[in-house]
């Protein structure tokens, strides 16, 4: 009955939506040339991390600590990570997560070929997940190279190559999903521009390669969206163009990602808003904050202005507006194409970090102060990016609570508005009250868009 009934189904599928092979080569068609030559350039990473030891709230206590010592809990622990890397230049640039390296006292990076090599970070970024790293071999290693992931589209087909829960090198297949996807879970912090794949991506796939069918990196495997833990078919990858500008950055010698400072607020033009700013449809971004020391404000831009598109690109979201930024690089100029009632028009807009103007002034509270360690600093350009605070935060910033900080209900990021009353615009103010004989303290603190109370006694 089975057999009958699949039977009829295929009858019943017209011919010409049937294809049969026709040639030998038709029947031959398959990935493995294509993974032979793009295999060696992907590595498998093993690292060591140390981690600190986990402490209870009354171990952390200056008056419990002595009861509840324990020497074995307070060693640290080493962790070992697992994960993938690609090979990006025959002199041994390797990139892969930051979250399998960052951290790592120890690398190895072990071939296709299984031949072993140690290897040191360059460059790493916790926020674009991504770092670079540097073997030394005697003889050039097999790389893939970049392709410009700005031609990838939807529907093309993709390899993933990586090193899932340790099995070995496995490879992959699927397509392009969709461009331009927020990872879940990533925020605000304007890296949030992922190319989505099908391929199954499981752990240990993390630094992987994501190539296409001919051979080229076009993103490197980082996450998955899952509710078990296993691949749902819903994969991220970070674009090449980003891990270029990585490369260059490294290269160059930079320890640190350097990345351009927008200093603008704006949301994304929904379907009610595109007819009242003269848009056909919803796209772009309309500017609510300007920053005074922003780039945009100093080519001329202004609130309620409408940005579409940066180097031709379209942008719909704060995150590919600052990615885009991103692989351009720091110390080009972008040309911002934007609406102003209706009307288009370009500005040249220069790429620069935030700058770190006024003096940061950062302060160290002393032991004999009330909250010992607590180390603060001005606002200004650079910590607003650093702390991820509001476009219009003034004051003074916590940038490590100390000792006692968080008993008392101290953030990293809080701005501290004044204390006991002193409004407070400077650390030192901040310092010359804690430093007093008061033992009852009141602090009003701004943490993201609203503001709280803190009442202690020390």
């Amino acid at each position: 009955m089975r057999f009958l009934v699949i039977l009829l189904l295929v009858l019943a599928v017209p011919l010409s939506a049937q294809q049969v092979p026709t040639s030998v080569a038709q029947m031959q068609l398959s990935f493995a040339p294509l993974v032979r030559a793009a295999a060696p350039a992907v590595v498998n990473i093993y690292a060591k991390i140390m981690a600190e030891p986990r402490r209870t709230p009354l171990q952390s206590d200056p008056f419990f600590e002595r009861f509840f010592r324990d020497p074995f809990s307070e060693r640290p622990r080493v962790q070992n990570s697992l994960g993938s890397g690609v090979i990006l230049s025959e002199d041994g640039i390797v990139v892969s997560n930051y979250h399998v390296v960052g951290m790592a006292t120890e690398i190895r990076v072990v071939l296709n070929d299984r031949r072993e090599f140690s290897a040191r970070v360059l460059l790493g970024d916790e926020e674009a997940d991504l770092a670079i790293l540097k073997i030394e071999a005697e003889e050039a290693l097999p790389y893939l190279a970049l392709r410009d992931s700005e031609t990838v589209e939807v529907g093309e087909l993709a390899l993933a190559i990586g090193n899932p829960f340790g099995v070995g090198q496995t490879v992959s297949s699927g397509i392009v999903s969709g461009l331009a996807r927020s990872r879940a879970g990533g925020g605000n912090s304007g890296l949030g521009y992922f190319i989505q794949t099908d391929a199954p991506i499981n752990p240990g796939n993390s630094g992987g390669a994501l190539i296409d069918m001919s051979g080229r990196l076009i993103g490197i495997n980082t996450s998955i969206l899952t509710r078990s833990g296993g691949s749902n078919g819903i994969g991220f990858a970070i674009p090449a163009d980003l891990v270029r500008a990585f490369v260059e950055q490294a290269r160059a010698g930079e320890r640190v990602f350097g990345r351009p400072w927008a200093g603008i607020s704006g949301q994304p033009v929904d379907a009610d808003m595109a007819g009242p700013l003269g848009l056909d449809r919803p796209g772009g971004i309309i500017v609510s904050g300007l920053h005074p020391a922003s780039p945009f404000a100093k080519a001329g831009l202004e609130v309620g202005d409408v940005i579409i598109e940066v180097d031709g690109q379209p942008v719909n979201t704060p995150a590919e507006m600052i990615y885009r930024m991103s692989v351009a690089g720091l110390g080009k100029v972008a040309e911002v194409t934007h609406l102003r009632d209706g009307v288009a028009a370009r500005l040249s807009v220069a790429l620069i970090a935030a700058p770190d103007e006024p003096s940061r002034d950062e302060t160290v509270l002393g032991e004999r102060t009330l909250l010992p360690g607590l180390t603060l600093v001005r606002v200004n350009p650079a910590v607003i990016s650093e702390l991820n605070l509001l476009l219009e935060t003034e004051g003074v910033a916590v940038t490590d609570t100390g000792r006692f900080g968080r008993r008392v209900g101290l953030r990293v990021g809080d701005v501290i508005l004044a204390i006991n009353g002193v409004e407070i615009t400077h650390p030192e103010e901040a310092a010359a009250v804690l430093a007093g004989q008061v033992r009852v303290i009141e602090m009003v603190v701004q943490r993201g868009a609203g503001r709280t109370i803190l009442r202690f006694r020390v």
